[in-house]
């Protein structure tokens, strides 16, 4: 079992900057996602990052502006938002897996969520 736990969300204006941490303890798998989910529509993948190689791959709307980094004395994995925009706002969820992958389903395990929102 992994236990993953976010915390870091809040209300920022337009241009803002926020940092997302997601805390692991349990199993180790090697792959941390960020995905995110707004109202009425589906989760997407928003970034990942291996524990192992610290490789990294962003969807293409947070490009340049999100990036992800791994401590692992903490068992923690971060997610540097800069530059938020309102259509950022949503629910941020971390997930971990075995193998890279931007799919919801290629995570096995979840944490429960912390909402973004940004205001224009």
């Amino acid at each position: 079992q992994v236990q993953l736990v976010e915390s870091g969300g809040g209300l920022v204006q337009a241009g803002d900057s926020l940092r997302l941490s997601c805390a692991a303890s349990g199993r180790e798998l090697n792959v941390m996602g960020w995905f995110r989910q707004a109202p009425g529509k589906v989760r997407e993948f928003v970034g990942s990052i291996t524990w192992i190689s610290g490789r990294t791959q962003f969807a293409d709307s947070v490009k340049g502006r999100f990036t992800a980094s791994r401590d692992h004395a903490k068992n923690t994995v971060y997610l540097q938002m800069n530059s938020l925009k309102p259509e950022d706002t949503a629910v941020y969820y971390c997930a971990a897996a075995r193998a890279l992958g931007q799919r919801v389903d290629d995570y096995s395990y979840w944490g429960q969520g912390t909402q973004v929102t940004v205001s224009s």
